[in-house]
């Protein structure tokens, strides 16, 4: 990989790890515009070690928090707030956990098309432009009840298909169920972590057995770039996305959609 290729694929990893438009949909535009070769399992793993340093750097006070709420009070008949939220977002990555031990090759063998991604990145849009519309209430993470996280969770099963994006479908069912946008993107942020920490653990063990040899300068510039990036994304969308609201977001994704059908598909 040269320097070009690297600081592309690592911020856009940073970028779209977290932003709701579809990290797949992003990373094949490059290697089709550009006719890069794919940037291995070395360098995956690199850039997810980065989005999870950004977002546990990011929310270090809150997941302290959420430990320490669980271990005190998280086996009691009443946990604190932290401890019950702590639950939540234990019970919330279950599902999709679930779905991607049963169903990941079975998805990466038949769903990672072009045109599957796509028709994904499309239609998951304009699902989050009527949560968006459609939101009612302003139920903060304070007032989350055990159903609304399982739904939540539930919805991240979706994500598995490439072009759905992950944060994508998670604020879409938490915006659905009430949540005001912050704590509905600040909850996705949370879910991500058990997730971004078991795909690198699972890449990670795949490296191993592997024999090719590392470019490590590759990786660290990885690790670094997308952990920039994610977290200046993180900063920014919590900063402006009561202002923005999500039809932006939908306005790109159907824009990139659209792209991808006319010419890659």
């Amino acid at each position: 990989m040269d320097l070009m290729e690297i600081i592309v694929l690592a911020v856009l990893q940073g970028l779209t790890e977290f932003l709701p438009i579809s990290s797949s949909a992003h990373l094949i535009l490059p290697s089709r515009m550009f006719g890069w070769e794919d940037q291995g399992l070395a360098f995956d793993v690199a850039v997810h070690v980065g989005t999870l340093a950004a977002v546990m750097i990011y929310f270090r006070k809150d997941i302290v928090a959420l430990i320490q709420g669980w271990l005190t009070t998280g086996f009691t008949r009443h946990p604190n707030a932290d401890g019950r939220l702590a639950w939540y977002v234990a019970l919330a990555t279950i599902p999709a956990g679930m779905a991607g031990l049963l169903f990941d090759d079975w998805i990466e063998s038949n769903l990672r098309s072009t045109a599957v991604i796509a028709a994904t990145t499309i239609g998951f849009g304009v699902l989050l432009g009527i949560s968006d519309r459609l939101r009612h209430g302003a139920a903060g993470l304070a007032e989350m009840t055990l159903f609304m996280a399982l739904i939540i969770g539930f919805a991240q099963m979706f994500a598995l298909i490439p072009g759905t994006s992950r944060s994508g479908i998670t604020i879409t069912a938490a915006l659905l169920l009430g949540m005001q946008r912050v704590d509905a993107a600040k909850f996705s942020f949370l879910l991500s972590i058990p997730l971004i920490l078991a795909a690198g653990g699972l890449k990670t063990v795949e490296l191993v057995e592997q024999v090719t040899p590392v470019d490590w300068q590759a990786l660290v510039l990885g690790v670094l770039i997308s952990a920039v990036s994610a977290w200046i994304c993180i900063y920014y969308f919590l900063a402006f996305i009561n202002r923005i609201g999500m039809m932006p977001f939908v306005v790109y994704r159907l824009v990139l959609g659209a792209i991808l059908l006319l010419f890659f598909v």
